[in-house]
């Protein structure tokens, strides 16, 4: 078994400059050979936990008397505006998913590519950072693209129409265009590719944007990887740029 040293000296070579160029290069390959189609592609998010301890976080926001982050009351409070000031992970942000899922961490926007299940595109936020507003860095060119409530709000219809792509987003109930029949039918297609949101490790090893960001697209090489070993695909001849 490698020293625990060997992956952060590893990571430190590769760079992720370089890995993305790599992971591009792979993506460009499966394009050409028709793996990724990007006539249906599903887009969501999913939470990255950061690894620190919160409560060191809190209580030295609580302790810090210049802190001017404070309630009616004169509190002091942690939140969004301050965390990285106190926390050990500065780029982390509280962030959630509903109204009863909550994290401390990043957030993984992904986009998969429903003729395979091989993942498209990756880009990792802190967690605070709304799904619409990275549509852009992970919406295809061209196609359908499926995605949740979160995605039926902000600029999304203008970034789907700059792209050429048709909208299979979910709407919500409260809205006067909400169809449920149809938004039945694009739950039902879309379920068999939540699973590669799932079988994604959540927990965020390193601190930093960029660290998670290296993380987030090894986790999608690996992923990729063994989906062309599970379709039984042909070797397949790598792009040059």
């Amino acid at each position: 078994t490698p020293e625990f040293s060997y992956f952060s000296r590893l990571r430190s070579r590769i760079g992720l400059a370089e890995l993305a160029k790599l992971y591009n290069r792979v993506r460009e390959s499966l394009k050409a050979s028709g793996l990724i189609r990007e006539v249906f592609t599903f887009v969501d998010s999913s939470q990255l936990l950061s690894r620190v301890n919160v409560w060191d976080a809190r209580d030295r926001a609580l302790a810090d008397r210049e802190n001017e982050e404070q309630d009616e009351d004169g509190n002091r409070l942690l939140n969004n505006q301050n965390v990285g000031k106190y926390s050990s992970d500065p780029d982390a942000r509280f962030g959630c998913k509903g109204k009863q899922k909550f994290w401390f961490g990043y957030k993984r926007h992904l986009s998969v590519d429903m003729s395979h299940g091989l993942i498209n595109e990756v880009v990792v936020t802190p967690a605070n950072v709304p799904d619409c507003r990275v549509l852009k860095e992970v919406c295809p060119d061209g196609g359908m693209v499926f995605a949740d409530k979160g995605y039926c709000v902000g600029e999304v219809e203008e970034v789907l129409a700059e792209k050429g792509c048709h909208s299979g987003v979910i709407k919500k109930n409260n809205m006067k265009a909400k169809n449920r029949d149809k938004d039945r039918w694009l739950g039902a297609v879309r379920m068999p590719y939540e699973g590669v949101f799932a079988r994604l490790n959540k927990r965020a090893r390193y601190r930093g944007t960029i660290k998670n960001q290296f993380q987030a697209l090894m986790q999608a090489f690996a992923h990729n990887l063994k989906r062309l070993i599970k379709i039984g695909t042909d070797p397949i001849p790598l792009i040059e740029f």
